[in-house]
């Protein structure tokens, strides 16, 4: 923790180290002491408006890769292509041609927006509700990254899925279904609204039986909702597992 006289194992409560509030969000606290805070942060508006702000975050940056790209505005593709040629008029062959240079502009401008608008909403979510806090990553430690697709599966229990949220959060890894059309035929044929933004989807085993697990906010805080599927899941076989609401 950054902040180890707000942190867990101290006097926790207000006001709240934001160390504490993400590893409660993030489900990596263990289940004892994820129930003696939940009811605290619960009771407390200032430490509600964090954890609200990163649901929201989670579910942006899980949208972000299916948001529509805005085209560049014209004056500014013209402004850059023209210092572009100008650069390479200057330095001669030492510089990229300027086709291949607007291919990549071209190319990076709609990620790159995406990528630091949503970026800048983690940020401004954390920094302008709790000021004054530091984030010191030589003392403290680091929360680990989402893993990405591809990742080892989960060996989860149906009994305890509470603990797994921060482990799918932000994952998007079909496993055994392969693409996201089968997913949606998954999900339609067990009832579920195919258009719903997951905010993490991953394999894993439930007891022992290969599944993929959807994960879905509810819009109350710190509630999700979870869907595990059979991992041959279809039109034709439902194969739903699990739909259970965790947290909150």
């Amino acid at each position: 923790m950054t902040d180890e006289s707000r942190g867990f194992g101290g006097a926790v409560g207000p006001p709240w180290s934001v160390d504490v509030l993400a590893d409660l969000h993030a489900g990596v606290l263990s289940e004892s002491e994820a129930a003696e805070l939940w009811p605290r942060v619960n009771a407390d508006p200032e430490a509600r408006a964090i954890i609200e702000a990163l649901d929201a975050t989670s579910a942006d940056l899980a949208n972000l890769a299916s948001a529509p790209i805005e085209p560049m505005p014209a004056d500014v593709a013209a402004r850059i292509d023209a210092a572009l040629a100008q650069e390479q008029q200057a330095r001669g062959s030492n510089v990229v041609s300027i086709g291949a240079a607007r291919k990549r502009r071209n190319r990076a401008i709609g990620w790159g927006a995406g990528f630091l608008a949503a970026a800048a909403a983690v940020v401004a979510a954390v920094v302008i509700t709790v000021p004054n806090t530091t984030n010191d990553q030589t003392d403290g430690v680091a929360q680990p990254a989402p893993p990405a697709a591809g990742a080892p599966s989960l060996s989860l229990s149906s009994g305890n899925l509470g603990g797994a949220v921060g482990e799918i959060n932000g994952v998007r890894d079909f496993g055994p279904l392969g693409n996201e059309q089968r997913l949606d035929a998954c999900l339609e044929a067990n009832g579920i609204d195919p258009d719903r933004k997951a905010i993490g989807i991953r394999p894993a085993t439930i007891d022992g039986q290969e599944a993929v697990i959807v994960l879905y906010t509810t819009g109350r805080l710190a509630q999700y909702q979870l869907v595990a599927v059979a991992a041959d899941c279809g039109p034709d076989n439902p194969g739903l597992l699990v739909n259970r609401t965790i947290g909150g």
